[in-house]
């Protein structure tokens, strides 16, 4: 399962881990690891201190053995594929669409699995906005929650073809016993 929460590349490491506490902590608790890059923030004293007195151990990936952190990087291309997908040159409200991708991505049936992130996490389907029926005419119509719910479904439509299509161009890893 992936977490897309937005922040800046000058957020020091007491920030980002507020953002891990916010977003990722409060809904699967204590991790026992945590893989990270190399980045300063995350060799700082504090971040090291942090999880050290929580009894997380923190692994880092090598510049010689990328491959340690190989899901997070295919995780982040997918992610920036969904965004210039979805975005095209409209740049100002990209951090809007994250939760919308995040679902996506989560609802998604991942090839190597046969499964959604989400019906491994939490054991069901999940209902999302193209599984709605439409919403009956009244006389009462919210113009504004028409658009967003139009916008919401066809933020869903596109993020799931353009996985369908990735996973579909992803070459195939071979197994341990040389077959693919």
């Amino acid at each position: 399962m992936a977490h897309f929460v937005a922040c800046n590349k000058t957020d020091d490491a007491s920030h980002v881990a507020a953002l891990f506490f916010k977003d990722v902590i409060r809904l699967h608790g204590m991790p026992r690891t945590i893989v990270s890059d190399r980045d300063t923030k995350f060799l700082s004293y504090f971040w090291k201190t942090l999880w050290s007195k929580l009894g997380t151990k923190l692994l880092f990936s090598t510049t010689c053995h990328p491959q340690t952190d190989g899901q997070t990087e295919v995780v982040n291309r997918t992610l920036g594929t969904l965004l210039r997908v979805l975005l095209k040159k409209n740049l100002k409200n990209w951090d809007d669409c994250l939760p919308h991708i995040e679902f996506a991505y989560n609802h998604s049936v991942h090839s190597a699995s046969k499964f959604s992130p989400f019906e491994i996490v939490y054991g069901f389907k999940p209902l999302s906005p193209l599984d709605l029926m439409p919403l009956p005419l009244s006389e009462r119509l919210s113009t504004d929650g028409q658009k967003r719910a139009e916008m919401v479904k066809k933020i869903h439509e596109q993020a799931k073809k353009t996985l369908r299509k990735r996973q579909g161009s992803m070459p195939r890893r071979p197994t341990r016993d040389g077959a693919n």
